[in-house]
Protein backbone atom coordinates (compact mmCIF):
# COMPACT_ATOMS: atom_id res chain seq x y z
CA UNK A 1 0.00 0.00 0.00
CA UNK A 2 1.19 3.50 -0.87
CA UNK A 3 0.68 6.27 1.68
CA UNK A 4 0.50 9.93 0.75
CA UNK A 5 -0.49 13.08 2.59
CA UNK A 6 -1.47 16.69 1.86
CA UNK A 7 2.22 17.58 2.29
CA UNK A 8 3.30 15.09 -0.37
CA UNK A 9 0.54 16.31 -2.69
CA UNK A 10 1.86 19.84 -2.20
CA UNK A 11 5.20 18.40 -3.34
CA UNK A 12 3.43 17.08 -6.44
CA UNK A 13 2.16 20.58 -7.17
CA UNK A 14 5.70 21.93 -6.78
CA UNK A 15 7.33 19.27 -8.94
CA UNK A 16 5.72 16.03 -10.23
CA UNK A 17 9.13 14.39 -10.66
CA UNK A 18 10.22 15.05 -7.06
CA UNK A 19 6.86 13.71 -5.85
CA UNK A 20 7.18 10.51 -7.91
CA UNK A 21 10.77 9.90 -6.86
CA UNK A 22 9.92 10.55 -3.20
CA UNK A 23 6.88 8.27 -3.01
CA UNK A 24 7.61 5.53 -5.57
CA UNK A 25 11.41 5.31 -5.58
CA UNK A 26 12.01 6.53 -2.01
CA UNK A 27 14.47 9.09 -3.39
CA UNK A 28 13.93 12.19 -1.29
CA UNK A 29 15.02 15.75 -1.74
CA UNK A 30 18.09 16.69 0.33
CA UNK A 31 17.02 17.50 3.86
CA UNK A 32 17.42 21.02 5.16
CA UNK A 33 17.44 22.12 8.82
CA UNK A 34 13.89 22.48 10.12
CA UNK A 35 13.31 25.08 12.86
CA UNK A 36 11.93 23.57 16.06
CA UNK A 37 9.89 26.65 17.04
CA UNK A 38 6.83 25.81 14.86
CA UNK A 39 6.65 22.30 16.36
CA UNK A 40 6.93 23.70 19.87
CA UNK A 41 4.25 26.29 19.14
CA UNK A 42 1.99 23.64 17.64
CA UNK A 43 2.18 21.57 20.83
CA UNK A 44 1.40 24.39 23.27
CA UNK A 45 -1.37 25.80 21.04
CA UNK A 46 -3.16 22.44 21.04
CA UNK A 47 -2.86 22.31 24.83
CA UNK A 48 -4.11 25.91 25.03
CA UNK A 49 -7.18 25.17 22.88
CA UNK A 50 -7.90 21.92 24.72
CA UNK A 51 -8.12 23.76 28.04
CA UNK A 52 -10.89 25.92 26.58
CA UNK A 53 -12.55 22.91 24.94
CA UNK A 54 -12.81 21.21 28.35
CA UNK A 55 -14.64 24.31 29.64
CA UNK A 56 -16.95 24.45 26.62
CA UNK A 57 -15.48 27.79 25.56
CA UNK A 58 -13.65 29.32 22.63
CA UNK A 59 -10.21 30.87 23.25
CA UNK A 60 -9.91 34.67 22.98
CA UNK A 61 -8.11 34.49 19.61
CA UNK A 62 -11.35 33.50 17.90
CA UNK A 63 -14.04 34.21 20.50
CA UNK A 64 -14.67 37.76 19.30
CA UNK A 65 -14.82 36.87 15.62
CA UNK A 66 -18.48 37.24 14.65
CA UNK A 67 -18.34 34.26 12.28
CA UNK A 68 -17.18 31.97 15.10
CA UNK A 69 -19.83 32.94 17.65
CA UNK A 70 -22.06 30.04 16.66
CA UNK A 71 -19.15 27.58 16.76
CA UNK A 72 -17.75 25.35 19.48
CA UNK A 73 -14.60 23.27 19.66
CA UNK A 74 -14.87 19.61 18.67
CA UNK A 75 -14.97 17.76 22.01
CA UNK A 76 -14.45 14.10 21.11
CA UNK A 77 -10.99 13.90 22.67
CA UNK A 78 -10.23 10.32 21.65
CA UNK A 79 -11.07 10.94 18.01
CA UNK A 80 -9.20 14.24 17.99
CA UNK A 81 -6.14 12.47 19.40
CA UNK A 82 -6.16 10.10 16.42
CA UNK A 83 -6.79 12.86 13.89
CA UNK A 84 -3.86 14.86 15.27
CA UNK A 85 -1.46 11.91 15.10
CA UNK A 86 1.06 12.39 12.28
CA UNK A 87 1.22 8.62 11.68
CA UNK A 88 -2.55 8.17 11.64
CA UNK A 89 -4.67 11.29 11.18
CA UNK A 90 -7.75 11.42 9.02
CA UNK A 91 -7.60 8.58 6.50
CA UNK A 92 -9.20 7.49 3.26
CA UNK A 93 -8.06 4.53 1.19
CA UNK A 94 -8.63 4.16 -2.53
CA UNK A 95 -9.16 0.40 -2.59
CA UNK A 96 -8.85 0.06 -6.35
CA UNK A 97 -5.37 1.60 -6.44
CA UNK A 98 -4.31 0.64 -2.90
CA UNK A 99 -3.37 4.24 -2.07
CA UNK A 100 -4.01 5.71 1.39
CA UNK A 101 -4.40 9.45 1.91
CA UNK A 102 -3.87 10.59 5.48
CA UNK A 103 -3.53 14.01 7.05
CA UNK A 104 -3.09 15.22 10.64
CA UNK A 105 -5.26 18.19 11.61
CA UNK A 106 -4.73 20.74 14.39
CA UNK A 107 -8.31 21.29 15.48
CA UNK A 108 -11.95 21.23 14.47
CA UNK A 109 -14.76 23.70 15.01
CA UNK A 110 -18.38 22.57 15.04
CA UNK A 111 -21.18 24.79 13.72
CA UNK A 112 -24.54 23.14 14.32
CA UNK A 113 -23.68 19.65 13.02
CA UNK A 114 -21.08 20.62 10.43
CA UNK A 115 -17.32 20.42 10.96
CA UNK A 116 -14.81 23.15 10.09
CA UNK A 117 -11.04 22.60 10.02
CA UNK A 118 -9.05 25.03 12.18
CA UNK A 119 -5.34 25.03 11.37
CA UNK A 120 -2.61 26.87 13.30
CA UNK A 121 0.21 28.59 11.40
CA UNK A 122 3.28 30.18 13.01
CA UNK A 123 5.13 32.88 11.06
CA UNK A 124 8.01 35.23 11.72
CA UNK A 125 6.32 38.21 10.08
CA UNK A 126 2.85 39.70 9.45
CA UNK A 127 0.79 38.17 6.66
CA UNK A 128 0.95 39.23 3.07
CA UNK A 129 -2.27 39.62 1.13
CA UNK A 130 -2.01 36.15 -0.41
CA UNK A 131 -0.34 34.24 2.45
CA UNK A 132 -3.39 32.11 3.21
CA UNK A 133 -3.72 31.06 -0.44
CA UNK A 134 -0.61 28.88 -0.14
CA UNK A 135 -2.63 26.47 2.01
CA UNK A 136 -5.53 26.00 -0.41
CA UNK A 137 -4.68 22.43 -1.47
CA UNK A 138 -4.15 21.35 2.13
CA UNK A 139 -7.55 22.67 3.20
CA UNK A 140 -9.33 21.16 0.17
CA UNK A 141 -7.81 17.77 1.01
CA UNK A 142 -8.83 18.00 4.68
CA UNK A 143 -12.39 18.76 3.60
CA UNK A 144 -12.29 15.78 1.22
CA UNK A 145 -11.01 13.50 3.99
CA UNK A 146 -13.72 14.56 6.44
CA UNK A 147 -16.47 13.96 3.91
CA UNK A 148 -15.03 10.57 2.95
CA UNK A 149 -15.25 9.73 6.66
CA UNK A 150 -18.98 10.57 6.53
CA UNK A 151 -18.85 13.95 8.24
CA UNK A 152 -20.81 16.96 7.08
CA UNK A 153 -18.57 19.99 6.60
CA UNK A 154 -18.89 23.64 5.80
CA UNK A 155 -17.32 24.71 2.50
CA UNK A 156 -14.59 26.66 4.25
CA UNK A 157 -11.83 26.32 6.82
CA UNK A 158 -10.02 28.69 9.18
CA UNK A 159 -6.30 29.42 9.33
CA UNK A 160 -5.16 30.98 12.60
CA UNK A 161 -1.84 32.74 12.13
CA UNK A 162 0.50 33.63 15.00
CA UNK A 163 3.46 35.99 14.54
CA UNK A 164 5.66 37.86 17.05
CA UNK A 165 4.87 41.47 17.83
CA UNK A 166 7.17 42.53 20.68
CA UNK A 167 9.09 41.44 23.77
CA UNK A 168 7.99 42.81 27.13
CA UNK A 169 10.47 44.03 29.72
CA UNK A 170 10.10 40.77 31.63
CA UNK A 171 11.13 38.83 28.53
CA UNK A 172 7.67 37.63 27.50
CA UNK A 173 7.13 37.46 23.73
CA UNK A 174 3.77 38.83 22.59
CA UNK A 175 2.25 37.28 19.46
CA UNK A 176 -0.37 38.86 17.25
CA UNK A 177 -3.03 36.64 15.69
CA UNK A 178 -4.96 36.81 12.44
CA UNK A 179 -7.85 34.48 11.64
CA UNK A 180 -8.32 33.87 7.92
CA UNK A 181 -11.32 32.17 6.37
CA UNK A 182 -10.53 30.13 3.26
CA UNK A 183 -13.15 28.60 0.99
CA UNK A 184 -12.68 24.87 0.44
CA UNK A 185 -13.81 22.32 -2.13
CA UNK A 186 -14.05 18.62 -1.41
CA UNK A 187 -14.29 17.93 -5.16
CA UNK A 188 -11.03 19.80 -5.78
CA UNK A 189 -9.43 17.79 -2.99
CA UNK A 190 -10.61 14.57 -4.64
CA UNK A 191 -9.29 15.76 -8.01
CA UNK A 192 -5.84 16.35 -6.48
CA UNK A 193 -5.91 12.90 -4.91
CA UNK A 194 -6.79 11.24 -8.22
CA UNK A 195 -4.10 13.25 -10.02
CA UNK A 196 -1.57 11.94 -7.49
CA UNK A 197 -2.76 8.35 -8.01
CA UNK A 198 -2.42 8.72 -11.79
CA UNK A 199 1.19 9.87 -11.40
CA UNK A 200 1.98 7.05 -8.98
CA UNK A 201 0.60 4.46 -11.40
CA UNK A 202 2.73 5.72 -14.27
CA UNK A 203 5.60 3.56 -15.52
CA UNK A 204 7.50 6.65 -16.58
CA UNK A 205 9.11 9.22 -14.34
CA UNK A 206 7.18 12.48 -14.80
CA UNK A 207 8.78 15.59 -16.21
CA UNK A 208 10.25 18.01 -13.72
CA UNK A 209 8.84 21.42 -13.06
CA UNK A 210 11.14 23.78 -14.95
CA UNK A 211 11.41 25.96 -11.85
CA UNK A 212 12.30 23.13 -9.46
CA UNK A 213 15.67 24.08 -7.89
CA UNK A 214 16.43 20.47 -6.96
CA UNK A 215 15.89 19.06 -10.47
CA UNK A 216 17.76 21.99 -11.99
CA UNK A 217 20.69 21.35 -9.64
CA UNK A 218 20.81 17.67 -10.62
CA UNK A 219 20.70 18.67 -14.28
CA UNK A 220 23.68 20.96 -13.83
CA UNK A 221 25.63 18.25 -12.00
CA UNK A 222 25.03 15.78 -14.84
CA UNK A 223 26.38 18.29 -17.34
Amino acid sequence: MIKISPSSINLMLECPRCFYLHVVKNIKRPETPFPSLPSGMDKILKEHFDRFMEKGLLPPEIRENKECKECKLFDNEERLKIWRNNRKGLEFKDEKNNVLLHGAIDNILVKEKKLIVLDYKTRGYPLKEDTHEHYQAQMDLYNFLLRKNNYDTEDYAYLLFYYPNKVLEAGEVIFDTVLKKINTSSSKGEKLFMEAIKLLNSDDIPKANGNCPFCNWIGKVKK
